[in-house]
């Protein structure tokens, strides 16, 4: 039992990791992206869990984690906050190839602008709720600052692909959240969120992930598309 949080993370990481390296996909051409982009959104989110836990909020079963701590979280917990995004940019990055995701600029700008309202208001209605406020208030937020402050141009497609991501996300929260088990890894404080449950999952944790991978995957589109300007300034100084 110690290792099963250990093992769901392995198991989360261990596929996408080895068709990385599919010579379709190319995907370990992008590691060094992924990972420098993916450092910046753990430290932050790990920050999030730690205050969290701290204030209970949601916390960690014993019996299902190695014991090894940093920062009060098991080391399981860290990890988490690299595999999950690993497989989640990887099956962005297998789609985008592979399909053309994208709506209309009209239509994505009326989801943007209605979805992140919607966020807003609940977040703001369920403000006694720790874990519900700061989630759906925080991605409303950011939704517009992407949209129309940093004008960003593949939302659509992560919006098309989160269904794809939400069937994973249901076998792995499914488990820590305790789907199967006797107890769950990870508990949640019923008085910090709404109290809708998918199975054992909180309702939150769907927008809790949206936000994680919206992040992950706005940083690797970021220093993606500054590897790509610094070949073409290269190239043609070569030329020169």
């Amino acid at each position: 039992m110690k290792w099963t949080y250990l093992l769901v993370n392995l198991f989360t990481v261990i596929v996408p990791f080895i068709f990385s390296f599919h010579p379709k996909l190319k995907f370990y051409k992008k590691f060094k992206l992924f990972y420098l982009a993916n450092i910046f959104i753990a430290v932050l989110f790990i920050c999030w869990d730690v205050l969290f836990t701290k204030i209970r909020v949601w916390g960690f079963n014993p019996d299902y984690v190695l014991g090894i701590y940093f920062l009060n979280l098991p080391i399981e917990e860290i990890l988490f906050f690299i595999c999950i995004p690993f497989a989640c940019v990887f099956t962005y990055h297998c789609l985008n190839i592979f399909f053309k995701l994208q709506w209309s600029a009209k239509i994505e700008n009326i989801f943007v602008l209605c979805f992140s309202l919607l966020l807003l208001f609940v977040g703001i209605l369920f403000h006694s709720k720790l874990y519900t406020s700061t989630t759906f208030i925080s991605l409303g937020i950011l939704l517009l600052v992407l949209k129309y402050g940093f004008k960003i141009k593949w939302l659509a497609k992560l919006v098309l692909i989160y269904p794809v991501l939400l069937i994973p996300f249901f076998i792995v929260n499914g488990i820590l959240t305790g789907t199967g088990l006797q107890h769950p890894i990870v508990w949640y404080s019923d008085s910090e969120n709404i109290g809708i449950r998918l199975l054992t999952i909180p309702i939150e944790d769907i927008f809790y992930g949206f936000e994680l991978i919206l992040l992950n995957i706005f940083l690797f589109e970021y220093f993606k598309n500054r590897n790509n300007n610094s070949k073409i300034i290269y190239d043609e100084q070569n030329i020169y």
